[in-house]
């Protein structure tokens, strides 16, 4: 049985957990990483991104929670942030990883057919049309993030939610059930706050929906996402606000009645408080370093 507070959190497998960009994307492939798992990822989580994993080759067994399943290519998978897994596989297996931030996921989930709260591991026949779509779409995504042009971020996004779409035509939203109740309860506290962060509900609020105690549902919390409920509120209408200033030219006082404050005095508070930057000046950074 994993021990949730001796789970590594790695920002890309290897390297500490960090504070990311909003609409941060990672492309690379698992056996760039060879030196440091010689094929032998232990189990970790990513606290503030989501990894789809495509398995081009090889095969070998996957790990998500306390399950397990053996897997020849072509596989795929996609694992929210904060899920625990791991892989063991052999020396000619190899996969494309693409790891985005949970703001651009959120962003994305309108418009793709695959549920993004909750696991997926697919695997099929190296011929069918959907699974040459998905291989050629990565490899695609791959080559424009390894070109870096300007338009990337757009691009990128756009072939990643094809692909998404795609594992849902594949059967990916039939689902994975979290068996640890821990598991389940936070991972249904972050579809609620996901619904309803904007409308400032009390914990007690939550609790009541998710029909669990205010000492359960903050231990869930703390033991998945290393936060409590309030927090975890609070950093999803921040990191909606930074999605909002960097992505429109809304004004302030919009952005933060969009995410629940009529008080833009306040909202401007709450912002410099979390993100050590006001509204303004946040959006002036970030928009100076998306056009450099």
């Amino acid at each position: 049985m994993i021990i949730r507070n001796e789970v590594p959190a790695f920002f890309v497998y290897g390297e500490p957990s960090r504070a990311l960009d909003v609409g941060f994307l990672h492309v690379e492939t698992v056996m760039e990483r060879k030196s440091l798992h010689f094929g032998q990822v232990a189990p970790h989580k990513h606290p503030l991104m989501g990894q789809i994993t495509y398995w081009f080759r090889g095969e070998g067994r996957y790990k998500i929670e306390d399950r397990t399943w053996n897997f020849s290519a072509p596989a795929v998978s996609f694992v929210p942030s904060n899920v625990v897994h791991g892989f063991d596989v052999g020396e000619a297996a190899d996969a494309i990883v693409v790891s985005v931030s949970d703001d651009l996921l959120r962003a994305m989930a309108p418009q793709v057919d695959l549920a993004l709260d909750a696991p997926v591991l697919l695997s099929g026949e190296a011929g069918s049309a959907d699974w040459i779509k998905i291989g050629a779409l990565l490899e695609m995504a791959m080559a424009e993030y390894r070109d870096g042009a300007a338009s990337s971020e757009r691009v990128l996004a756009g072939l990643i939610g094809v692909v998404l779409s795609l594992m849902a035509r594949l059967g990916g939203n039939v689902g994975f059930a979290a068996s640890s109740p821990v598991v389940a309860l936070a991972l249904g506290l972050r579809r609620a706050i996901d619904r309803h962060y904007r409308e400032d509900w009390p914990v007690a609020r939550y609790v009541e929906t998710l029909a669990t105690t205010t000492h359960l549902l903050d231990k869930a919390a703390r033991a998945v996402f290393g936060q409590t409920v309030k927090d975890m509120v609070l950093e999803r209408r921040l990191l909606e606000a930074k999605r909002l200033l960097r992505f429109t030219i809304r004004p302030v006082e919009d952005i933060g009645r969009e995410i629940g404050f009529e008080d833009p005095a306040y909202f401007s508070r709450f912002f410099r408080r979390r993100a050590g930057f006001s509204p303004t000046d946040w959006r002036r950074q970030h928009s100076e370093a998306a056009g450099a």
